[in-house]
C-alpha cells in the first residue's frame, strides 16, 4: 500500500467519528477504547505541542513565585506584598501556600469531581448544555459550538454565588457533590477576597489606615461578586502530540484560584517560550485575569495558558473564577490613570463577553485586544 493510500485510509478512519460522538465529550471517547485522535481533535501543526522539545523538563518547567499566606497576614506583610506585585506584573501567576483551606476539603473536593466525571455517560448527559448562561453545564472542548478544533478535555460548570440560590440545580451525583462544592466555594471566596485586598494594597487603592466605611466601600463590589467553580477532566490521549487540554487563552474574571493535581499539564507564556508549572501539593496556582488587567489600567496582566495532555493518567483540576458581579461594567480604575498613563481599555461586562465569545471561535487574548483603546 502507497504512503498516499494509507494517510487516505486513516484519514476516512478518523472522519468516520460521527458529530454526536464528538458532543458526547472526550470521556466518552475514552470510555470507548478509541486508539486515533480524531480529525475534529487535531490541531494545526504551529499550535500543536511541541513534545520532543517539551521532554526536556529541565528547560521547559518553570518554579512560579510563592506567596506564603499565613506571612502576607503577619508583619512581613509589606515585603510579601512587594514579591506579590512583582509575580503580577512579570509573570500574571503567582502560588499560595499556608493559606489555610484545610487538606480535606481540597482532597474532598477534588475526590467528588473525579467520581462525577466517571458517572455513565447517561447521567452526566443530563447536565449538558451549550448555553453559556446555564448556572449548571457539562461539556466538551471550550466553546463546542464555534470551535474549529474540538480540544481534549471534558468540564463540569457550576455558578456558585450566591449558593443558597443555586445549590439545588447543581448534579445530585454523586451524593455528595453539592456539600462538597458548598463549602469549597465558600471557602475559595473567601481566599479570593483576602486576595483581592492584598492585591487592592499593591496597586494603592486599599490600605489599613482608611476607615471601616471607605474600607467596605471598596471591598464591596468584590463582596458582591461572581463565582464561577470549573472542574476539567482530561482523559488519556492516544496521539497527545497532536492535540491540547486546552488551548492558548487567558481567563476573563480578576482572578483564577487554580487546584492542580500531582500529573502535569499547566503551561504558561512566559518570555515567549512555554513551560509548564511544577505543581506545589495542596496549593493554589492563582492567575491574573482579563478585568484585573482592564482594572489596574495594564499595571498587572493577564497571561496566556495551556494544557498539556499525556497517554497515561487522567487529570482533573479545579478552578474558581472570580469577578465583580456580572451585571456591573469593568473599566480602569479612575485612581490608576493619569497624564502619565492614560487610560487604555474601554469597558466591558459579562455580557459582553458571551456575546463575544458566542459568535466567533475564542482564540488566545482576542477578546481582551478588543477591548484595548488605540
Amino acid at each position: 500500500m502507497s504512503p498516499a493510500i494509507s494517510l487516505q485510509s486513516e484519514k476516512k478512519m478518523r472522519d468516520s467519528q460521527s458529530e454526536n460522538q464528538y458532543q458526547k465529550g472526550v470521556r466518552h471517547l475514552h470510555e470507548n477504547g478509541i486508539k486515533k485522535v480524531p480529525n475534529k481533535y487535531i490541531f494545526p501543526i504551529p499550535d500543536r505541542p511541541n513534545m520532543r522539545k517539551e521532554s526536556h523538563i529541565q528547560e521547559t518547567n518553570i518554579k512560579l513565585p510563592v506567596i506564603d499566606f499565613a506571612e502576607l497576614q503577619g508583619p512581613n506583610r509589606s515585603q510579601v506584598l512587594k514579591s506579590l506585585t512583582n509575580a503580577c506584573e512579570r509573570y500574571g501567576f503567582f502560588q499560595v501556600v499556608n493559606h489555610g483551606i484545610p487538606t480535606d476539603s481540597i482532597s474532598s473536593m477534588t475526590d467528588v469531581c473525579k467520581r462525577f466525571f466517571e458517572l455513565p455517560f447517561e447521567e452526566r448527559h443530563k447536565y449538558m448544555s451549550t448555553d453559556m448562561k446555564a448556572p449548571v453545564r457539562y461539556g466538551t472542548s471550550f466553546n463546542q459550538n464555534k470551535d474549529g478544533n474540538y480540544c481534549w478535555r471534558d468540564f463540569l460548570k457550576l455558578v456558585c454565588h450566591p449558593v443558597p440560590d443555586v445549590f439545588s440545580l447543581w448534579p445530585s451525583s454523586p451524593e455528595d457533590l453539592r456539600d462538597q462544592a458548598a463549602a469549597y466555594s465558600t471557602q475559595t471566596r473567601n481566599l479570593f477576597l483576602m486576595l483581592m485586598r492584598a492585591i487592592l494594597e499593591s496597586l494603592g487603592l486599599w490600605n489599613a489606615e482608611m476607615n471601616i466605611a471607605e474600607q467596605n466601600e471598596v471591598l464591596q463590589e468584590f463582596q458582591e461578586g461572581s463565582q464561577m467553580m470549573v472542574a476539567n477532566c482530561y482523559p488519556p490521549c492516544p496521539e497527545p502530540e497532536l492535540t491540547l487540554g486546552m488551548p492558548p487563552h487567558s481567563d476573563y474574571g480578576f482572578l483564577t484560584l487554580l487546584l492542580q493535581d500531582e500529573v502535569k499539564g499547566l503551561q504558561i507564556q512566559f518570555e515567549e517560550k512555554w513551560l509548564t508549572v511544577d505543581p506545589i501539593p495542596n496549593a493554589f496556582v492563582v492567575n491574573i485575569g482579563n478585568h484585573l488587567e482592564i482594572f489596574s489600567n495594564g499595571k498587572y496582566r493577564s497571561v496566556l495558558h495551556r494544557v498539556l495532555v499525556n497517554q497515561e493518567k487522567t487529570r482533573v483540576i479545579v478552578a474558581s473564577l472570580h469577578s465583580l458581579p456580572f451585571e456591573r461594567v469593568i473599566q480602569p480604575s479612575p485612581k490608576l490613570i493619569n497624564k502619565n498613563n492614560p487610560r487604555r481599555y474601554k469597558d466591558t461586562d459579562f455580557a459582553t463577553f458571551l456575546e463575544y465569545v458566542s459568535s466567533c471561535e475564542p482564540k488566545k487574548k482576542a477578546f481582551l485586544e478588543s477591548r484595548k483603546l488605540d
